[in-house]
């Protein structure tokens, strides 16, 4: 069975993690000189790195390498080729235990955690507990663990990682370091795409990439997966179509084209290509959450250009210019027509027609062309 490309691509040193600096520097250092907590505490959005960095800790720790080699350990990274970070990267150590809290959320499993924590490391210098979900663990669960989080063995390490980190009782956090992963640039997520279609000869168009990378929201995990399936198309390139169809929504440059139309007060060539994009079996659902992003942008373009330095690093070039060209003709009664939309999106959930909101929210905000 071949390797998923999230799996085959995923950080094996901190060099490699992209998009979180700061989380990188700061760990780097406590590996240099030794200071790894005995606990952390990992959020932010899915898919920016957060498991990935609880296994770069488990092999820090237990690397053979860098307990023997005073030069390499200046590196604060693990050598990946000693038993230990072999057998993490492999997930058949037995001291690397990794825990979805989202099924194994009650006091009972913590209670065997606890247990477990009792004994020994079996073959590496340090257990590492890795519970993933963890949001979703129990009240009760969550004061069991408090008194094993805060005074840990010597030779144990704990790494909770969420995505609703509010959710966390604030007894829990405060026994641990907290680091916020935050949600990774287009721009980094593309240019990571891009040497993976090369290093796999994929074929695949701009276009195709750009939309793969936009929908994935900041997530490597959801971008590299995506590509995976659409890689199984076989040797023919990979189009913009394609990747419409499977994600059932509308590429850039057809949310643009329609923004005009709204921009430009045409109804009529509006509600055409509405019908066109049903038909199409796109969700409208989605389509309208997209064209209130794109109109968002515009809108911000026109009242603060400066805000440009930062959309470059989530936009290519030619959709920019696009945005800023709509953002020359945007005017103070088209905000008017973006509380309709947001209006119409959150009206959707509730309706059976999700498409007749969206055509409500055009014909009330336009003038029809005489």
């Amino acid at each position: 069975m071949a390797l998923a490309i999230y799996r085959k691509y995923r950080p094996a040193t901190f060099d490699t993690l992209i998009g979180q600096d700061f989380i990188v520097q700061v760990l780097k250092e406590a590996a240099r000189k030794d200071l790894l907590s005995h606990a952390y505490l990992f959020s932010g959005p899915r898919g920016t790195g957060k498991t990935t960095t609880a296994r770069l800790i488990a092999k820090i720790a237990n690397c053979e390498t860098r307990a023997k080699d005073a030069a390499f350990k200046a590196k604060g990274e693990p050598c990946n080729r000693c038993i230990a970070c072999q057998s993490i990267d492999e997930g058949r150590s037995l001291d690397v235990v990794e825990i979805d809290a989202a099924s194994n959320r009650g006091i009972d499993e913590i209670r065997d955690l606890k247990e477990s924590v009792r004994l020994s490391p079996s073959f590496l210098r340090y257990k590492v507990f890795i519970i993933d979900e963890a949001h979703m663990l129990t009240k009760e669960a969550f004061n069991a663990l408090l008194k094993t989080l805060e005074e840990p063995p010597p030779y144990v390490i704990f790494v909770l990682a969420t995505t609703e980190a509010e959710k966390i009782p604030v007894t829990v956090s405060s026994r641990a370091q907290q680091f916020y992963f935050k949600r990774v640039p287009l721009e980094l997520v593309v240019a990571k795409l891009k040497k993976i279609v090369k290093e796999e000869n994929i074929k695949i168009s701009e276009e195709a990439l750009d939309l793969i990378s936009s929908s994935a929201e900041g997530s490597f995990r959801d971008a590299e997966s995506l590509l995976d399936q659409l890689a199984s198309f076989g040797e023919k390139e990979i189009a913009l179509a394609e990747v419409e169809k499977t994600l059932g929504k509308i590429g850039f440059d057809k949310v643009s084209e329609f923004g005009g139309y709204l921009l430009g007060k045409n109804p009529e060539k509006a509600l055409n290509a509405l019908s066109e994009i049903e038909e199409g079996g796109y969700n409208i659902a989605q389509f309208t959450k997209d064209l209130i992003k794109y109109l968002r942008r515009v809108a911000v373009l026109k009242f603060n250009p400066e805000i440009e330095q930062a959309f470059k690093k989530e936009l290519m070039a030619e959709h920019l210019a696009k945005m800023k060209a709509h953002a020359g003709v945007f005017g103070e009664n088209d905000l008017s027509l973006i509380k309709a939309l947001l209006n119409a999106f959150s009206q959707m959930r509730y309706s059976q027609f999700p498409i007749i909101p969206l055509e409500i929210a055009i014909l009330e905000s336009l003038p029809k062309q005489k």
